[in-house]
């Protein structure tokens, strides 16, 4: 099965990246391109470059020989690559500690590590820590998330089931999607409503079930003025009124929680009888509800009754279904 555009360009990225020498381009070609032809493999070569440069990523070319330059060769230089040393205020340095986060889904993954031994298969000296500068990126745990990327990169049309707040039956939707988007906290897809002839912005975290292709990769055309941050600023609801609220969890678990607790206890004697955490927070309560059920034994309901009242009630739908 030939390999998804956005995978083979984080293996590219890898690569070169890695590499301690320059590697030529029939070893690229062997490594990453496998079964292309000559001539697939130029346009297909020459586009993934001018996507990372694009990217901001500088793909360096030199002779692979001191003596002679007819055989070259591509790298990523580290030190042209890697941010510079920063000197951030403790301010500064706490707003960028809750942006940057890593990117972990399994996609990523298998490619770095299918990068990594093809390149010592070959027995090219590959410098691991270089992987280092690629890592801080932003978390996304939509089960979503990667078809929807995968669509706006392929620029191919999607159906999908999507339950709105205060529905009780989800609607099947087909989207011509442009972008997929963080805002207010959770991640969302921009794009073109085929049923509704409108743009319409749907949260990730309502999808249900797989996401589906409609149409041929290529089947249509971002708009030529498009600025996605507007109109995503635009169609964003707006945000619901919070309410004080307490869960408690075990210890090691539910992160997203705690990023947004205003304040942990410790030692917290949890439903189990063992020591748990005391989280306070400020928060949407249906919202929070479905976090709570997200995150299920590790997490629990604590205060206001309305929120424990909420989770007990759809505990008790699923088990009834």
């Amino acid at each position: 099965m030939a390999m998804r555009k956005n995978e083979r360009l984080m293996n590219l990225l890898i690569m070169l990246l890695v590499t301690r020498r320059h590697l030529d381009k029939e070893h690229i070609r062997s490594l990453l391109y496998e079964g292309s032809s000559e001539e697939a493999f130029e346009k297909m070569f020459e586009r993934d470059k001018d996507d990372l440069r694009s990217l901001g990523v500088p793909i360096e070319m030199a002779s692979q020989d001191a003596f002679f330059d007819d055989v070259q060769g591509y790298r990523i230089p580290r030190s042209a690559y890697e941010l510079p040393d920063i000197d951030l205020d403790a301010d500064e340095a706490a707003v960028l500690g809750l942006a940057a986060r890593v990117w972990q889904h399994a996609g990523l993954a298998a490619a770095t590590s299918d990068a990594l031994l093809k390149l010592k298969a070959a027995g090219i000296d590959v410098d691991r820590e270089a992987l280092d500068i690629v890592e801080p990126q932003i978390t996304a745990q939509e089960p979503s998330f990667d078809a929807f990327w995968d669509a706006c990169q392929r620029r191919q049309p999607v159906t999908f089931d999507y339950q709105r707040s205060g529905s009780t039956e989800p609607q099947t939707r087909m989207l011509q999607p442009w972008r997929v988007t963080w805002t207010n906290g959770r991640w969302y897809v921009l794009g073109y409503d085929v049923d509704r002839a409108d743009t319409r912005l749907f949260r990730l975290s309502r999808v249900q079930g797989e996401v589906r292709p409609a149409g041929l990769p290529g089947s249509y055309d971002l708009p030529a003025d498009l600025d996605s941050e507007a109109i995503t600023r635009q169609l964003t609801p707006t945000s619901p009124a919070t309410e004080a609220a307490t869960v408690l969890a075990r210890s090691g678990s539910a992160h997203g929680l705690r990023r947004l607790a205003t304040s942990v206890e410790a030692g917290v004697t949890g439903p189990d009888g063992l020591p748990w955490d005391r989280l306070h927070l400020e928060a949407d309560l249906p919202w929070l509800a479905d976090e709570v059920l997200g995150f299920a034994s590790d997490v629990c309901a604590e205060s206001p009754s309305n929120l424990r009242d909420t989770v007990v009630a759809r505990l008790r739908e699923t088990v009834g279904a």
